[in-house]
Formats: C-alpha cells, structure tokens, sequence
C-alpha cells in the first residue's frame, strides 16, 4: 500500500458523480476540486448558495471544463435535506459518491436544530444520516460507488456517548464532548452501514483530516478563552495541515480501487495530525457493535429514514 498517496494517484472520474456536503470552503472545497479536476461531475451541496457559487467558479477557472453544480441543503434541517435530495434526484438518475463532509465544532452553547437536535450531533451525523437513506438507492452496488463520512480525531472525546441524552437536556452541556459524540456517531454511522452492506458495494468508508487548518477551526477556537487561543496560535505550524492534505484522506477513501468497506484514513504522522493518508484505527467505542446499532436504530426514529442496506 502506497505511503505517499496524493491527488495524483486518484483514479480517472470521466462519468462518475459525486455530491459533497460542506463543499464550499476548506477540505469539503478541496475535495470537491480535486475530484472534479479529475472530471467527475459534481455536486457542491452547501448552506450558502452564494458561497458555493462562488467556490464553484473557483473550481472552473482552473478548469473551465470542469462539471459543477450548486445544491442548498442545510442538514441542521430535515425538511431542507428531504427538499435538497429530491433535487438531486432530479439532477442525478445516480450518484457515484456521496461524501458526508459538513459540520459544526464547538458551538459555545447547547443549540437546538429546527427539529429539536442538539446543533452539532443533528448536523454532523442526524442530517448525514437523513441524506444517505434518502439518495441511497442513486448509489450502484459496486465496490466503486461509496459513502464516505468525514470523522475527526476528537471522536475519542468527551467520555461515553449518552444515547439517551443525545440533545443534552439532562446534564450540563458540554460543547467539546459533543462535538466529540457526533464525531463517534459518524464512526458508529459507518460501521454499521458497512456491516449491513458487506463489501459488494456501495462501500461505506470513514476518513478524518487529521489537524486541518481550515476556517472552521478557527473560528471555533475564537469561541475559547484568550490563553487557549495564544496557544493554539502557538502550536498551529506544527499540528495542523493545509486543506488540500487534509482532504487526501477523504480522496483516498473516496478513489483508492484498494480500499476496502469499513475501513478509516487518516494522515500517517504522529497522532494522525498530519501526513499522507493511510488507514488508521479508531477508538474501541467506535468498533462496539452493541452501540453501532443502538444508534442506527435511534437514527431512523429521530429522522424518519431508513436504509434498506
């Protein structure tokens, strides 16, 4: 297995579509980029129509030729997901990526979606899980075709997840375990969809950044205490990597003919905080199966959606 995986080693994406969440800044802009410079057509599915347009007209004037289209789709909103998918179904007969790459971090207190969520488990995996079950079917049962979940490395904090308390209403909110909790859902997501599935395809692949220094985590550290700033100013030349690395994990696990269902990248470097992609391991709450469906389970009562894997 290659050590030094770049964008040069992604596959050719003549005919294939891809739709990515979050993809108007940051890896989410990225690995849209990427993938569309390699001639996949593909979807921008974003909160800011504007800004996606923008991010859009980016991507084309590298290459004018590029295929980019604009979706508006807030995930903190199941009727916004249910709206923005049945306009991909129109675009789109079939998918052959869909990569569930948007999120909040560390919102400063406990935010409750339209739905009644708490913000960053209903964005970062309600509204992922929402999205997958509903543009499932688009996806071939081939090895090729993939869902891919951007995790984190914080998916180990914040202690056990609660799923009886997912919205924080019974105990003092804790922005960075919840955080932490929806990053270990996404895990939890993937696994148990890749168990449901097998490897006959569409794969379900989980991947992290590592430490991406990208505008969203900057704008949650500016949500800390003045000495957590001057210290993650400090340190952030060493810990943290440019978007375009940050996204090759997500590229590898979206394109890499060798990778496997179930499996999770991350950058090689010391505590998976920067490098090349290879697979990495997870926590062991992420591999508890017991969990893996508890959670499935509760995310098809609270969304309203299954995935008939």
């Amino acid at each position: 297995m290659r050590q030094l995986w770049s964008t040069d080693d992604i596959p050719d994406q003549q005919g294939r579509t891809a739709v990515i969440t979050g993809a108007n800044t940051g890896v989410g802009f990225e690995t849209a980029k990427a993938l569309a410079l390699r001639g996949a057509a593909v979807t921008l599915a974003v909160r800011d129509p504007e800004r996606g347009k923008r991010a859009a007209e980016a991507i084309t004037a590298t290459d004018p030729t590029a295929q980019v289209r604009v979706q508006q789709l807030d995930l903190s909103s199941l009727a916004s997901v249910r709206s923005a998918s049945a306009e991909i179904r129109t675009a789109h007969p079939r998918i052959d990526l869909l990569i569930n790459n948007a999120g909040v971090m560390y919102t400063p207190r406990r935010t409750i979606t339209a739905d009644g969520f708490e913000l960053q488990m209903g964005t970062n995996h309600l509204g992922h899980f929402a999205l997958t079950a509903l543009l499932w079917d688009l996806l071939p049962p081939d090895p090729a075709s993939r869902v891919v979940t951007v995790s984190s490395a914080g998916h180990r904090m914040g202690g056990p997840i609660d799923l009886d308390d997912l919205d924080w209403q019974r105990r003092p909110y804790n922005k960075t375990a919840a955080y932490g909790h929806s990053k270990l859902a996404n895990l939890l997501f993937t696994y148990e969809l890749h168990r449901r599935v097998g490897d006959g395809g569409p794969l379900a692949l989980a991947a992290h950044p590592g430490g991406a220094d990208t505008t969203g985590s900057r704008q949650a550290m500016a949500h800390n205490s003045l000495l957590a700033r001057t210290a993650f100013a400090a340190i952030r030349r060493l810990l943290l990597q440019p978007p375009t690395m940050g996204a090759l994990p997500v590229l590898r696990a979206a394109t890499d003919p060798q990778a496997r269902g179930g499996q999770y990248y991350g950058p090689r470097g010391l505590q998976q905080s920067k490098g090349h992609p290879i697979a990495v391991q997870s926590s062991p709450a992420s591999r508890d199966p017991e969990l893996q469906r508890r959670l499935w389970t509760l995310s098809e009562h609270l969304t309203g959606t299954s995935i008939s894997a």
